[in-house]
Formats: structure tokens, C-alpha cells, sequence
């Protein structure tokens, strides 16, 4: 199951081993995700919203099909990007990622941490999708009645079990913002750095810019932007003056 990212990417592989995949999306989904999707051979099933989606996968499971977890299932690939920061700025001090049902941060946490124990890393959810916030805050998986935020990658209606117990141990806050933050992270990103991301991908850097992550003098920070799947109209409206 999949607000895009997740379900390309599973769709790419299963390609390339020649598997079956049937991959489950909220009818929200950007056009762009879900092209990308069928592009790579999978077929899509639509649910109402993120919130809806389990008990579709439930029956595929019921019926013989293998479920790929979006967050627990990607924490050995997603430990790889820890590893890019560290090869580009070995003596980083602060990593900011983007937080959705925190299959991302947890990897990036586990390869930063190993080889710096005293960076930090923290994450960013919107104030509409918060469940990994809620969740630790509750100390177990939290479970959204309801996602309501323009940064569609971090929808997740929960939390990865593996996922939360890996943030709990090694990640040194989860922070909500608002849209209006990382709208503004958005624009930056585009006007200054000249690239086009998601929302979900500004959020980090909308953290950064509203303070809700503060950064101690002297600090070197590598900020996450996690994904440049948007369609284009969507991007142009998101971006423009309001």
C-alpha cells in the first residue's frame, strides 16, 4: 500500500523479477504516482483515502499475495541514504528527514548514529498526519482516523512497529508543522535551490526555515528532501504567491 513512492518502487522491482504486484492507493493520489506505477506493470487498486487502504491489502494477503510493508519493509534500503550523507559530510551534526510512517528516518537513523553517535536526527510530520509523533507520544503505534495535509508522502495513517521502536531509540525528536510551512519550504527549495520536490520533500527544510528545528551554532546539516513526484499543475498552484 502506497501513496506513490513506495508503490512505483515495489512496481519497478517486481518488474525486473518478473513478479505480480498489485499495488494499493487512495483515489488522492497525484496522477504523476500512479502513472509511474502502471508504467512499471503493477495493477492499482483505490481505497477512499490512506485511511482505508488496510483492509484491501488485508484480503489480497487473504487470497495468496505477499505484503511488501511500506515502512518496516524498506528500513535495510532506506539505512542507505544515512550512508550517502556520511560519504558527502562525514562529520555531520544534524540530519532533518521528512516523516511519514517512519520507514525512512529509521534507516537514515541507525547508518547516521552508528557512525556518529553524537549527530542528531530529527523528523518532521505535518500537524495532519501526525502518527508517528502521536505514537511516540502514546509510547505504541497510533492508529489516524483521519489525514488531512498537502504533503501526500507523509500520509501514512500509522506507524511501522520496527519503524517506532527505532525512532524511539535513536532519533532525537519528531516535530510537527503546518501546510503553510511547508508550502513556504516548498517555494524556497524551487526559488533558491532551483528544485522541484513534493511536499513531503520540503518539509524538512520548511522545519528548518519556521523554526520548529532549531540549529545550534556551528552545526553541519543535511537536510532530506524525499521526493519529486508532482504533477506539475498541482506544483505550479502549490508554489505560486498566495
Amino acid at each position: 500500500m502506497s501513496a506513490g513512492n513506495h508503490g512505483a518502487a515495489v512496481a519497478y522491482a517486481a518488474q525486473s523479477f518478473g513478479a505480480t504486484v498489485v499495488v494499493v492507493m487512495p483515489e488522492t493520489a497525484p496522477a504523476t504516482k500512479v502513472a509511474a506505477t502502471r508504467a512499471y506493470g503493477a495493477e492499482i487498486r483505490f481505497a477512499r483515502d490512506t485511511t482505508k487502504l488496510m483492509p484491501i491489502v488485508d484480503e489480497l494477503c487473504a487470497s495468496g499475495f505477499h505484503f511488501v510493508h511500506p515502512w518496516d519493509d524498506v528500513i535495510p534500503g532506506t539505512g542507505t541514504i544515512g550512508l550517502e550523507i556520511l560519504d558527502d559530510l562525514p562529520d555531520v551534526d544534524l540530519v532533518v528527514v521528512p516523516v511519514g510512517g517512519g520507514g525512512l528516518i529509521a534507516g537514515i537513523a541507525i547508518a547516521v548514529r552508528a557512525a556518529r553517535r553524537g549527530a542528531r536526527v530529527v523528523g518532521v510530520q505535518p500537524e495532519g498526519a501526525a502518527a508517528m509523533r502521536r505514537s511516540l507520544d502514546a509510547g505504541t503505534p497510533v492508529r489516524l482516523e483521519r489525514v488531512e495535509t498537502i504533503a501526500d508522502g507523509c500520509t501514512a495513517p500509522s506507524v511501522g512497529v520496527l519503524a517506532l521502536e527505532i525512532v524511539q531509540r535513536l532519533v532525537d525528536d519528531v516535530v510537527i508543522i503546518p501546510d503553510d510551512a511547508i508550502r513556504e519550504g516548498l517555494r524556497f527549495v524551487f526559488e533558491r535551490a532551483r528544485l522541484v520536490v513534493e511536499p513531503a520533500g520540503a518539509a524538512g527544510v520548511a522545519a528548518l526555515l519556521c523554526g520548529a528545528v532549531a540549529v545550534r551554532p556551528g552545526e553541519r546539516v543535511a537536510v532530506v528532501l524525499s521526493g519529486g513526484n508532482i504533477d506539475p499543475a498541482r506544483f505550479a498552484s502549490l508554489v505560486a504567491p498566495s
